[in-house]
């Protein structure tokens, strides 16, 4: 019997893995969290913890926790600076060379270690460790006015509760196209399974490694 045969069965797995691995980098690795957080406080005194609105299963909104990696304010100065916000609103959901982030946080980035807090809001049930990708309301309300032949898309995109990690990320991360990757997202939502799962978990690390830009 496939997850696909009984989806009880599938969600019981998923949970019970997002829980494991959730205390795993949560407890074993608070001395790294702690060195993180100390190194993005120190570049400028600012909070070294970033929360941010996303929209999650049931396009039900969640305050998604990263490490900050941009200078404080940032998101006032995006939308104090009509060219900077007009290039974050082109297409992409992030903006390349964008003068609002930090060294520190150019590092953390490129290896995914600013989205190592998102592992609270597994825990709390917000998030999968394997999933779609959460996305902003705002990107999420443009992708609706200029893509609406994409309606079942997203539509399928929130029968599941946004990851971490997911299809898209460990096929090629930022170099796919944004709507490429919703239809992945999508396609992944249709097709619960245990077993694709743990190859996008073992998949992970080695897409980590090779330092692509993330989301």
């Amino acid at each position: 019997m496939t997850a696909q045969d009984n989806p009880r069965f599938y969600n019981f797995v998923k949970r019970i893995l997002d829980i494991l691995i959730s205390l795993f980098f949560l407890v074993l690795c608070s001395p790294f969290y702690a060195a993180v957080m100390l190194v993005i406080f120190a570049q400028d005194g600012g909070n070294p913890i970033y929360v941010q609105k996303r929209v999650g299963k049931g396009r039900k909104v969640f305050k998604f926790i990263k490490f900050r990696s941009m200078i404080k304010d940032a998101d006032e100065i995006l939308f104090s600076d009509k060219t900077l916000y007009d290039k974050m609103r082109s297409g992409a959901h992030k903006v390349k060379n964008d003068p609002r982030i930090t060294k520190v946080g150019n590092f953390i980035r490129k290896y995914s270690i600013d989205e190592l807090p998102q592992f609270v809001n597994v825990l709390k049930g917000e998030m999968s460790f394997v999933g779609p990708r959460a996305l902003r309301s705002d990107e999420l309300k443009k992708f609706e006015v200029e893509h609406p032949e994409m309606e079942k898309v997203l539509k399928d995109i929130f029968k599941v509760k946004p990851g971490i990690t997911g299809l898209w990320q460990v096929s090629g991360r930022s170099g796919i196209p944004f709507a490429d990757r919703m239809k992945m997202d999508a396609h992944y939502a249709n097709t619960p399974s245990v077993l694709k799962d743990l190859c996008i978990i073992i998949k992970t690390p080695a897409a980590v490694l090779r330092g692509e830009e993330a989301k």
